[in-house]
């Protein structure tokens, strides 16, 4: 298994198998859905639930404006980061009822963070627009006819399926990991 191979190239300690397992579950499933159906945010979303046994469809369509950047401006976060950020708030949020506790939503504000900044270690950014000009050498503009056939041919789908995967396998793996430590 490719993520089992990471963890010990790394000299992490490796989770159990059927960890590992959900941790590839995710980012399998994550770059799937983004090739097959695209909309970043909602692709590591339900890759990550799918992967996880969780079924939150609020949260799936929540993520819809988010794609590219949001709403396909590309100026924004990445939405393969913004999806990553509401599983891990969906798990380890405050609820409405604990709103005014300003400490509850701690561990879920430090797994943002800690998403965020594996995003910019590897792709020197969080903003869509970098990232596509990392992977692809330029930007697209997604409400241009004529860019969109662009950016399909210049292999954007590949390059996006990428990212997505590896939001959702981080993720995941922040996630049973602080389960696992709890």
């Amino acid at each position: 298994m490719a993520i089992r191979a990471r963890y010990e190239r790394e000299g992490g300690e490796m989770p159990d198998k059927n960890q590992a397992e959900t941790v590839e579950e995710a980012q399998r499933l994550a770059a799937e859905y983004e090739r097959k159906c695209t909309g970043c945010a909602q692709s590591v979303v339900a890759g990550l639930l799918d992967a996880l046994g969780m079924e939150e469809e609020g949260v799936f369509k929540a993520a819809s404006g988010l794609a590219d950047g949001i709403g396909l401006t590309g100026d924004g976060s990445c939405g393969a980061l913004t999806g990553g950020c509401m599983v891990i708030g969906l798990v380890y949020g405050r609820e409405r009822k604990d709103h005014e506790d300003m400490m509850k939503p701690m561990k879920s504000y430090l797994m943002s963070k800690e998403l965020l900044e594996d995003f910019v270690a590897r792709y020197g950014s969080c903003r869509c627009y970098d990232i596509q000009e990392k992977l692809m050498g330029r930007t697209y503009n997604m409400y241009d006819p004529q860019e969109l056939q662009e950016a399909f041919k210049s292999g954007m789908m590949d390059h996006c399926s990428g990212v997505v995967g590896r939001s959702a396998e981080k993720t995941a793996e922040m996630i049973l990991r602080e389960k696992h430590q709890a």
